[in-house]
């Protein structure tokens, strides 16, 4: 998959067009933070800031659309709630926010093709969700929202959160990552003490990639409200597979439709007991999202970032760059390869850190180091190759 591919699909891993179109707005009280974060508005508190973040699952629902289609199961569609609340939870616990968060959710239907009982499924989720949090101690509290119908814009569905958060300011973890910091990685992928079965590690982007380059061309003639018209037939689900074929995952044969759909896994639970210990010897939180493994250059300044003891590529991850023949560097941009959460502090705090994560069944490793440097750059170091952005 080339660069060309993924554009001509109408997606971006880098959102540039984007960046350049905020670049003038104004980056909140701490421009270097992983969120944007404001004046305490309500209270007019000044050791206090509020967050506000909203986002959604992306193209994700329309794989839980075709998956839901071919087989009746409902229960995608609770997965696909759990992606678009972790989407937003996940980036406000990175500037220290890990509990106490308001979400309220916004939902665009086409009428036609999505029935009520996926909108109940999706509206109960959101509960379903805090309640599991509840219980490791991360308290959210669901404000209601917006169900709309707008079939002439929305081909399927569209389910987007909005989530908002008020912080004492010295709370807050503002990115500084400085010479010798250590990174420790947290995995996308396995089964955590919170999650109810295995977890391939996809997150919520890529999903058009992976979907497209996966997944036979036979649904393209199925479900040609799963794609844009304006997309070139070539680029149009291109795969081998079938959603029903399975991949055998630790003893498991999981349909790979589910395998693609695994839920974006939250952090809140780990991260509200690490920065219970670590809050202030951590110099930044990374939410692998957009840009991937390239994210954390949005939040340095003249570091040389190397990560060269990273997790061996999941499986979900290799069967995504064999079916598409992506570039190994393209594939460290687009998707997170195996951890999505990583952790700049000094060395000697790492095994703490190490240790809280495995006790939610979780794997970290120390993945990497930071060390100073004239300008920016990051050096990948894997079982693929050594890459260099």
């Amino acid at each position: 998959m080339n660069s060309n591919k993924y554009d001509q699909r109408g997606v971006s891993a880098s959102k540039s067009e984007i960046h350049d179109a905020i670049q003038t707005l104004d980056k909140g009280l701490y421009p270097n933070a992983f969120c944007k974060i404001l004046p305490d508005i309500s209270g007019k508190d000044s050791d206090f800031a509020n967050i506000m973040h909203a986002d959604t699952a992306g193209t994700k629902t329309a794989l839980a659309y075709i998956y839901w289609k071919e087989t009746g199961d409902l229960s995608v569609w609770k997965d696909i709630v759990q992606d678009a609340i972790v989407m937003n939870i996940d980036d406000i616990a990175c500037v220290g926010s890990v509990s106490d968060i308001i979400i309220s959710s916004t939902i665009g239907r086409n009428k036609h093709l999505i029935p009520a009982e996926v909108i109940s499924e999706l509206i109960n989720a959101s509960q379903s969700f805090i309640d599991k949090m509840k219980e490791y101690g991360v308290d959210l509290y669901l404000a209601g929202g917006e169900t709309a119908d707008v079939g002439d814009i929305v081909r399927t569905v569209d389910v987007g959160i909005t989530a908002f958060s008020r912080i004492a300011k010295k709370d807050l973890v503002i990115n500084d990552i400085k010479d010798k910091d250590v990174i420790i990685g947290l995995a996308s992928f396995g089964n955590s003490t919170y999650e109810d079965t295995y977890n391939s590690g996809m997150g919520s982007n890529g999903l058009t990639s992976a979907r497209h380059d996966i997944f036979s061309n036979i649904y393209s003639k199925k479900y040609p409200e799963s794609y844009a018209e304006q997309t070139v037939d070539k680029y149009i689900y291109s795969g081998s597979k079938l959603l029903t074929d399975t991949i055998s995952v630790q003893g498991l044969d999981i349909p790979l439709g589910k395998f693609v759909l695994s839920p974006t896994r939250t952090y809140l639970p780990v991260l509200n007991k690490i920065l219970k210990s670590y809050r202030q010897n951590i110099n930044g939180i990374i939410h692998c999202t957009g840009g991937a493994q390239t994210k954390v250059m949005k939040f340095v300044n003249n570091k040389r970032v190397i990560k060269d003891n990273l997790f061996e590529t999941p499986e979900l991850f290799k069967l995504i760059q064999k079916e598409s023949n992506t570039g190994w560097k393209e594939m460290y941009e687009v998707f997170n390869m195996g951890h999505r959460l990583e952790i700049y502090l000094p060395e000697k705090f790492a095994q703490g850190i190490i240790d809280i994560a495995n006790m939610f069944n979780i794997e970290a490793r120390l993945i990497g180091r930071v060390e100073d440097n004239t300008y920016n750059e990051l050096v990948i170091k894997s079982e693929n190759g050594k890459f260099i952005y």
